[in-house]
């Protein structure tokens, strides 16, 4: 996919102070504006039935070239994104891979569940992408962080 659709979820799909993952999509699509945020077109906050059902979306009037076609989706939080992977895995039989992105080098995050194929997908996205931070190949030059000195 050479521009990622990013559905950036929430329980709703419109800003609401009261609801914080809301304001942190909305905040998320303003730096993608702005250019801060470069590697994919962003939208939220999307519920996760609008980010990937067309009808949905469509039914709800929302107006989005994300919504209904999403190829990422972002959660808010760590307890959000368990339950989502959970979902998918072990309802929808979906293959999973987990990495954390963020430190110097990506981290393998595995459930204890997990069988030795999503573990060994979790080591090859992990070293696709310090391979792709080593080598200024797409999808790491985006997910950069400093070095031990402080550089990028």
């Amino acid at each position: 996919v050479a521009l990622p659709k990013v559905a950036v979820l929430s329980a709703v799909e419109t800003v609401n102070p009261k609801i914080t993952a809301t304001l942190e999509a909305s905040a998320l699509c303003k730096m993608a504006d702005r250019g801060q945020i470069t590697g994919g077109l962003v939208d939220g906050p999307l519920a996760m039935d609008n980010a990937i059902s067309k009808t949905a979306a469509e039914v709800k009037h929302i107006r989005s070239e994300v919504a209904g076609d999403a190829d990422v989706l972002v959660v808010p939080d760590l307890e959000a994104g368990n339950m989502l992977v959970k979902q998918l895995t072990f309802m929808a039989n979906a293959d999973a891979a987990g990495i954390v992105l963020g430190a110097r080098v990506p981290v393998v995050l595995t459930s204890r569940a997990d069988n030795v194929q999503a573990r060994l997908a979790s080591c090859a996205v992990g070293l696709l992408v310090a391979h792709a931070r080593r080598t200024g190949l797409p999808g790491g030059a985006d997910i950069k962080v400093p070095d031990r000195k402080g550089e990028r």
